[in-house]
């Protein structure tokens, strides 16, 4: 099951209502130079299909998914450390650093902030809608 992405392109799956993940979407989309990768919100059909197909419950992972075809999943930290080493020699170093700490303490970290976002960055009443340049960018 591709769900029609492209061969060679990544699926970053996100909350569409956090604030936060909204804003990191926009800055992805700024720093993939090489439109590696495409997205879909958590709350939207694809978005659904892939996280049943893939067998994910959503109960412990509700914030970031990155979604290889036919190749992996990624989950929290360590997905959001893999995009970022698609974005340059600093991101690619850093982010092999970062993967070098264990991943429940980095998860840690990251469960932290994903149980607080929408206190700290707060929540949209409905998914982004993107613009019309960035439509192709989104799987609906």
């Amino acid at each position: 099951m591709t769900h029609n992405i492209p061969k060679g392109k990544k699926l970053i799956l996100f909350d569409g209502v956090c604030n936060l993940c909204n804003g990191s979407v926009n800055k992805i989309i700024k720093l993939d130079k090489k439109n590696h990768f495409l997205f879909a919100s958590l709350q939207s059909k694809i978005g659904n299909e892939v996280i049943e197909y893939l067998n994910i419950d959503t109960q412990k992972t509700d914030s970031i998914i990155l979604y290889t075809p036919g190749i992996s999943y990624e989950v929290r930290s360590t997905a959001v450390l893999k995009i970022a080493s698609n974005f340059g020699r600093m991101w690619k170093f850093f982010s092999y650093i970062f993967l070098l700490i264990p991943t429940g303490i980095r998860d840690f970290i990251y469960n932290v902030i994903s149980k607080n976002r929408y206190k700290w960055f707060g929540k949209r009443e409905s998914c982004m809608i993107p613009t019309p340049e960035l439509k192709a960018r989104f799987l609906d």
